[in-house]
């Protein structure tokens, strides 16, 4: 038999993969194999199979290590979340006039709820009708003219808004503000808006969750009206 036939009788790559596939303990009865076989290494380095298994492990343990740690970072902000909201909520619901109601949601919001800098509750009314309630209250046609874009949607909007937006939500911090989320309000037959803000421009983002952001606007929406005489309904 020449040298030609006894290549074309060489397994091919395809029937050793396989091979190895289904007698995965091969290589404990082989262990020599472990430490001849040579893989080029990313450095450029020859290393064994050995030692790559054993680097890959290594990797593949310090990933699971970081997404672990993730994991448990997540869950204690979310614990942490719990807790101020619950805190903040309980101090809505202990609110004994509109005004109450107004100043404790902003002062929780910046105190608790960091980097939450500035926070601000507006109603869309007649000023002249809402005047004795001590709560900002805007003319609607005011609102619409300077965040219409922000309320169409009827849901929480976050991220970087514009100067005009800023100044009719925040006024004088409105140079300090790097990103915000609008809530809107309706309590009663009123609309409004919750307004928070922070100095980094990178916290508040379109693709950041809102379920706390509803929470806090359904407790509003159904304690304000209770607080507050007509026009609420």
């Amino acid at each position: 038999m020449d040298s030609s036939q006894k290549k074309t009788e060489l397994p091919s790559e395809e029937e050793v993969t396989r091979y190895l596939r289904n007698h995965p303990g091969f290589f404990l009865a082989n262990e020599d194999l472990l430490v001849d076989l040579k893989l080029s290494h990313k450095t450029g380095k020859a290393v064994s199979l050995l030692e790559r298994q054993v680097a890959l492990l290594r990797e593949r343990n310090m990933d699971m290590r970081n997404r672990l740690s993730k994991l448990l970072d997540n869950a204690q902000r979310n614990e942490q979340l719990f807790e101020q909201s619950k805190a903040l909520i309980l101090s809505l619901l202990e609110a004994k006039r509109a005004d109450e109601l107004s100043n404790t949601l902003c002062r929780h919001l910046v105190s608790d709820f960091e980097p939450v800098d500035y926070a601000s509750l507006i109603l869309f009314a007649d000023p002249n009708k809402l005047g004795g309630s001590q709560l900002r209250v805007e003319n609607p046609e005011q609102a619409r003219e300077h965040i219409g874009g922000l309320l169409g949607s009827h849901k929480a909007v976050c991220g970087v808004l514009r100067p005009q937006e800023l100044g009719f939500l925040f006024g004088k911090h409105a140079d300090h503000i790097g990103s915000a989320a609008i809530m809107p309000i309706k309590p009663g037959n009123i609309d409004g808006v919750i307004a928070i803000a922070s100095k980094d421009p990178e916290h508040f983002k379109s693709s950041m969750g809102t379920l706390f952001l509803d929470y806090i606007v359904e407790v509003v929406n159904r304690s304000l009206p209770k607080l507050m005489r007509s026009p609420f309904g």
